[in-house]
């Protein structure tokens, strides 16, 4: 009997979030982190078997709502292992950063600001239970090979990100978060539905419905209708990745959430958008991909610009990590519209990487709100001296951000510089500024809470950090240091799933330009 690796895989986290509903409260994270470890463990497994260069493996396919065409379908290629990884690595981190938030004798994370905190509507065990339930959520998203299957998916991980946001964030502003959160997902999802149900009217034409990606990649679609398309899947996923202007709703979400519930949905889910934009915009939608890729490029590069200036402005520490990745997921979306081998490579390990430094951003941020009580970036200052781990580590956290060389943020973001230089030199040459933007956004944030004249309140209540919110912060730092340094073993994996969409949507590298000797 053949074992359905990808199903036990993306299950195994459902199943504990409900064994979680049943387990006492004091065990709630314990149970939490045994699953997650699990997963973690099995898809080690599962990435043994995958072989480089061989398409989609590990193909489990099984009919499901036969008169739409629709299938049970998973599959893993070099784009959907990429994730998976992030998701099990970023997952346990979640947990164990957010392993004392609950105790009666933890001090609670604040609101925006310094703001009053305000009591979790729900214990311990709804919230281990929610970060499980995002996670098989993504690890579905990530693996599904059936249109229809995604975008049920794609809707039902609003529902524990919207209690995550709703039901945990410190602020008083919380119920307001998510339920912009929610809308703004749902009109995401609304608009994809309309796209879903076009293909499925195209398939059926065709002579069968399905919504078999493999099968759906090779309709052929008249020019105009594939446009109309094209733009409800990739409005949807803009919303998700997010790009300007349909941003709105994550700074937002961000200040309101616990530094946990902030982590798995700017680290893991938002991860949605760019991967989908890959996987069926492009995958399904070449030629319409190519048509709206000049509008695509100037709103990631006004992304990559804005959020990096707002991010300067901030002085909520987490509404300015939100800011940040609102610029790197700028990159991304560059990257992948770029059409240039080199780009969309960086571009799917920019999202890997990105994932990393947001969650050691946010975990740091975390420990240094817990100990003081507020997020305002100016309530701080000196905390250097009496916590210097601390400070050690966010401003590794930081240098990683802001694509420090020797660090993996450097190489994703180098990539898809280069490689968008290539083909669109101008996008590139304006998105190099802000390198320079980074640069100054997290030495700013670094200089006022760290350095300078220490605050009574920072001598009073901040300590360093202790052996397990070290050990919580330990496989992102190993990761960001190997992947800064050899980088290889993931882009090998990456470049053939690369190379069949690049030959699927029918764009080769630019050639470079070479200027004859001698006039010639």
């Amino acid at each position: 009997m053949t074992i359905p690796w990808l199903t036990v895989l993306a299950l195994l986290p459902a199943v504990g979030a409900v064994v979680l509903i049943f387990t006492g409260v004091k065990a709630a994270k314990q149970v939490a982190l045994v699953i997650s470890l699990i997963t973690f463990a099995f898809a080690l497994i599962v990435a043994a078997q995958f072989k480089i260069g061989s398409g989609m493996q590990l193909v489990e396919q099984v009919p499901w709502i036969k008169p739409l065409g629709a299938y049970y379908a998973l599959g893993l290629d070099g784009l959907g292992l990429t994730l998976v990884l992030l998701v099990v690595i970023i997952t346990p981190v979640v947990i164990i950063a957010s392993w004392r938030d609950f105790d009666p004798t933890a001090d609670a994370d604040t609101g925006p600001a310094g703001a009053a905190t305000i009591a979790p509507k729900y214990d311990a065990r709804v919230f281990f239970a929610l970060v499980l339930a995002v996670q098989s959520c993504a690890l579905y998203l990530f693996l599904a090979t059936d249109v229809f299957l995604f975008y049920v998916f794609f809707e039902v991980i609003l529902v524990p990100m919207y209690f995550l946001i709703g039901g945990f964030g410190p602020g008083s502003r919380r119920t307001y978060a998510a339920a912009k959160f929610l809308i703004f997902g749902l009109l995401g999802g609304f608009v994809m539905l309309a796209s879903v149900i076009g293909l499925y009217v195209q398939s059926s034409k065709a002579g069968q419905p399905s919504y078999l990606l493999g099968t759906l990649s090779q309709l052929d679609i008249a020019t105009a209708t594939g446009r109309w398309l094209f733009v409800g899947f990739m409005f949807a996923f803009a919303i998700k990745a997010p790009l300007v202007p349909l941003h709105t709703w994550l700074p937002d979400a961000a200040e309101e959430s616990t530094t946990g519930g902030a982590t798995m949905m700017v680290g893991v889910m938002d991860k949605i958008g760019t991967f989908g934009m890959i996987r069926f915009c492009l995958g399904l939608f070449p030629e319409a991909s190519q048509w709206a890729t000049p509008v695509v490029l100037v709103l990631a590069t006004i992304s990559i610009l804005y959020g990096a200036i707002l991010a300067i402005g901030s002085r909520d520490i987490m509404r300015f990590i939100a800011y940040t990745s609102i610029s790197h997921f700028g990159f991304i979306v560059l990257g992948i519209f770029a059409f240039t081998s080199q780009s969309l490579t960086g571009s799917t390990l920019y999202m890997l990487n990105h994932g990393m430094a947001t969650a050691a951003l946010f975990v740091m941020a975390g420990y240094l709100i817990k100990r003081r009580g507020s997020r305002d970036m100016n309530a701080y200052g000196g905390v250097d001296r009496v916590a210097p781990v601390l400070a050690g580590l966010l401003l590794f956290a930081g240098l990683n951000t802001l694509s420090l060389p020797g660090l993996a943020s450097f190489v994703s973001e180098f990539m898809v510089l280069a490689g968008t230089f290539g083909r669109h030199p101008t996008y590139a040459v304006i998105s190099t500024l802000a390198i320079v933007l980074a640069a100054l956004y997290i030495l700013i944030m670094y200089q006022r809470t760290m350095t300078g004249p220490a605050d009574p309140q920072v001598l009073e209540k901040v300590t360093d950090i202790n052996g397990r919110e070290r050990l919580a912060m330990a496989p992102l730092v190993l990761l960001i240091v190997a992947l800064g340094v050899f980088p290889k073993p993931l882009l090998s994996i990456i470049e053939p799933t690369t190379q069949a969409t690049m030959q699927h949507v029918g764009v080769t590298d630019p050639q470079p330009r070479v200027t004859a000797e001698g006039g010639r």
